[in-house]
């Protein structure tokens, strides 16, 4: 799905205890500044604004750094006064939810004035940062994972909560997720993902060289997510190219020429490294492209338009050959309201 407000500022606090888990937090908050730079590159505002938090100015993290300079918590009628907030909670390493010592009952107690709103504010939990949130009384009616050693812990501390094994991350609302360490940087691709488009978050996985992932139960990817599990960067270029221009006037020698590569090797490539043919990718994405603008109102021979199909015919034909469910027609809001 498109980002809904591209250019809106989001502040992202990570709120970090004594022996914060390192990985927990830095490779989200490297996941976001990696963005920030692509967005600049592209001459847009850079998106995410980061601060780290805490009921004491420093901390040891879990490798023994020093961290000072953390900011104070914000009164919490800050984050509900406008804007889009994003609060981050991280594990410890054999040291369960951190409510044993001042610091933590400070932040559960922080925790417990938040009133969380989609896309107004949102908590993420990393590893055994649930626990605080259950602590908190943040997980009730909601449903959860958190890293597998901690999942009796969390369901005795959030009996209202339905709490999810075997998942990398789950998202319910304004609550989102994950099992912990790496899970925590699938789940900030995905919330990237949702804040600014599948292409930025296809090109950071790529900057750091991680695969795009979800958990075996969650939804299938985006089709602009699709087929990006490789680190060829040449078939990266074609893959952002289009994605960005999926109306553009392409055929099997201009995604070449951007490969610096022959139409016939770039096939090769694309079946070596994406699994499936580049004009069967270009498909995927215009009819993926469509069907965003169909969602947003528009009718099928606009939408057809947008996505660099020639005409209606055309598109409902490639939106059959493909499997799609239904009709473009049908993928309207209206449609699905007449129903």
């Amino acid at each position: 799905m498109p980002p809904t407000s591209p250019t809106a500022t989001i502040r992202v606090l990570f709120a970090l205890l004594p022996h914060s888990l390192v990985l927990d937090w830095a490779g989200p908050a490297e996941a976001l500044r990696i963005a920030n730079q692509r967005l600049q590159a592209m001459g847009q505002s850079a998106r995410f604004v980061l601060t780290f938090t805490s009921p004491s100015p420093q901390q040891t993290a879990s490798v023994g750094v020093q961290l000072h300079g953390l900011a104070p918590l914000p009164p919490t009628q800050q984050l509900q006064a406008g804007g889009e907030n994003w609060v981050v909670l991280v594990g410890q390493p054999d040291s369960g939810p951190g409510t044993q010592d001042p610091d933590g009952l400070a932040l559960v107690d922080w925790l417990r004035g938040l009133r969380l709103q989609t896309g107004r504010l949102e908590l993420i939990t990393i590893c055994a940062g649930a626990l605080l949130a259950a602590h908190a009384g943040l997980l009730d009616g909601r449903r959860a994972t958190t890293h597998h050693q901690y999942l009796q812990a969390l369901a005795a501390a959030a009996p209202g909560c339905e709490v999810l094994s075997n998942r990398v991350f789950v998202s319910d609302g304004p609550l989102h997720s994950s099992a912990g360490v790496t899970a925590g940087l699938d789940l900030m691709l995905e919330r990237i993902a949702q804040g600014c488009g599948p292409v930025l978050a296809a090109q950071v996985a790529q900057t750091m060289v991680v695969a795009l992932r979800r958990g075996p139960h969650d939804p299938e990817l985006s089709p602009f997510l699709q087929h990006r599990n490789h680190l060829h960067a040449a078939l990266h270029r074609v893959q952002d190219a289009i994605s960005q221009q999926p109306a553009a006037d392409w055929n099997a020698s201009t995604m070449a020429g951007l490969a610096h590569t022959s139409p016939r090797h770039l096939a090769r490539l694309f079946a070596t490294h994406a699994g499936i043919a580049p004009l069967d990718y270009l498909r995927h994405i215009r009819l993926a492209t469509a069907q965003a603008a169909l969602q947003a109102g528009a009718n099928v021979t606009q939408a057809a338009l947008q996505a660099g199909f020639s005409s209606d015919t055309q598109l409902r034909r490639a939106w059959q050959r493909l499997g799609w469910c239904g009709t473009p027609s049908q993928a309207r809001p209206q449609a699905n309201k007449a129903r």
